[in-house]
């Protein structure tokens, strides 16, 4: 198990660059099992669940070269299948939740996918029903081993259909996607996820030769193509890791430019933390964050009403900036109340900031009230246990703006999803060190 130490209430200055997507890594990386031809992928993150599927793909006789730092060629022309019905597939497999998304590649190329039940961040229930159902629309069957929680899908071709999604998921809809692409006939994807990523995704995929129209919108028309060629492909900047580091400049009061976020695709991102008050600046590709030595000041409504930030499908914000929001209200100055609306077990990690001296009413699973203290009182060092991803980089951005010393355990999970994280705090002058525990 690991640990990191920090201490905190030091300003930090520099340029730190954002790594590629995580989430948009995990539907590409999937959607090389579509083609027996070479995929070239650029700007793969170097974090714990990218490399757990990277581990997935190899199991099942990908063949990967790696040509640079976080630059891999992929070739699934030898794909065992047999693996998918090991008992090291059903470990593996589970142990993060991206492995969903191989089964509507497999199911297409090879007419059979199977999956455990898949694991990820402990933030509430994450049902799997949008993937299935729409398979099964496509002419899948489909079992379910309750025992093993255990998921196959099998089909001799599928076939296409109308498909009304009951939720806007954005695995569902690349599984969906990946799954349609080499279906028979015409598929329509209405209430389809729109993210950039997903817009990446299709983006990759009709230059690998599918035909897949409505990118960007909530209603994707694909025609079902014979077969996809390889192609080249750059993942995005990771959206999430951008709102943190602008999270961090702004509760440390730091100096930050942040470098090459590729803007067009952040989103509400810069409004967000706008309206909390927090001087976000564009600067070609760059976000410039300067230091806010005279604090920020939360916005109100017109009508005077206390500011709400909530999370919804693309276009809204995204649910893994709202524990970064959080934090960062807690120093503001001025009121704030966030709104978690879709997993309910996100924001009981706000016992730990409340130990370090925030104000914060949790009002039900999903709303908590942040009181903010406009920089008059620190947040105090403690000991503390990261419960997820998001969380737990909350936790250590309120452990760099914290007084005194801090101790984070359980950091597997930030390893999750960012890339090589003590290298690069320490490079903008973090007082920040990993050490292993028993």
């Amino acid at each position: 198990m690991g640990t990191f130490v920090v201490k905190g209430g030091r300003p930090l200055s520099g340029t730190i660059e954002p790594q590629g997507a995580k989430n948009e890594a995990l539907q590409i990386l999937c959607a090389v099992l579509l083609t027996a031809e070479p995929v070239e992928i650029s700007n793969v993150p170097d974090i714990v669940d990218i490399n757990k599927l990277l581990d997935i793909l190899e199991s099942l006789g990908v063949r990967i070269e790696k040509k640079g730092n976080n630059h891999y060629l992929f070739q699934a022309d030898q794909v065992n299948l047999e693996y998918l019905k090991s008992d090291a597939f059903k470990t593996d497999g589970r142990k993060i939740r991206g492995s969903i998304m191989l089964i509507g590649p497999l199911l297409t190329r090879f007419g059979k996918g199977y999956i455990p039940r898949p694991g990820g961040d402990k933030i509430g229930r994450r049902r799997v029903d949008t993937h299935f159902e729409g398979l099964m629309k496509l002419g899948a069957d489909f079992t379910y081993d309750r025992e093993n929680h255990f998921y196959s899908v099998e089909t001799d071709r599928l076939q296409g259909a109308y498909l009304l999604l009951d939720e806007a998921s954005v695995t569902g809809t690349a599984n969906l996607v990946m799954a349609a692409v080499l279906a028979k006939g015409t598929t329509t994807i209405y209430n389809a996820a729109c993210e950039p990523y997903l817009q990446q995704l299709c983006g990759m995929l009709n230059r690998m030769g599918a035909n897949i129209s409505g990118i960007g919108s909530n209603r994707l028309t694909i025609e079902g193509v014979e077969r996809l060629s390889g192609t080249s492909h750059r993942i995005l900047p990771d959206m999430v890791e951008i709102g943190s580091w602008i999270g961090l400049a702004a509760l440390t009061r730091s100096e930050l430019t942040i470098k090459n976020v590729s803007w067009d695709d952040l989103g509400q991102i810069p409004n967000v933390f706008r309206k909390l008050g927090i001087q976000v600046e564009r600067q070609e590709d760059d976000i410039y964050v300067p230091a806010h030595s005279d604090g920020y000041e939360v916005q109100s409504f017109i009508d005077g009403s206390i500011m709400t930030i909530s999370d919804a499908p693309w276009p809204g914000f995204t649910p893994d900036l709202l524990s970064i929001v959080l934090v960062v209200a807690t120093q503001a100055r001025g009121s704030v109340l966030i709104h978690q609306k879709m997993f309910e077990s996100r924001l009981f990690f706000v016992d730990k900031l409340i130990d370090m001296g925030a104000k914060i009413i949790l009002c039900d699973p999903h709303r908590a009230t942040v009181i903010g203290h406009d920089f008059k009182s620190s947040l105090k060092g403690t000991t503390m246990t990261s419960p997820d991803i998001r969380a737990g980089i909350s936790l250590l951005i309120a452990a760099l703006s914290a007084k005194g010393t801090s101790t984070i355990h359980n950091i597997e999970q930030i390893d999750r999803g960012y890339e090589r994280i003590v290298e690069r705090l320490q490079a903008i002058g973090a007082d920040i060190k990993r050490v292993n525990t028993q």
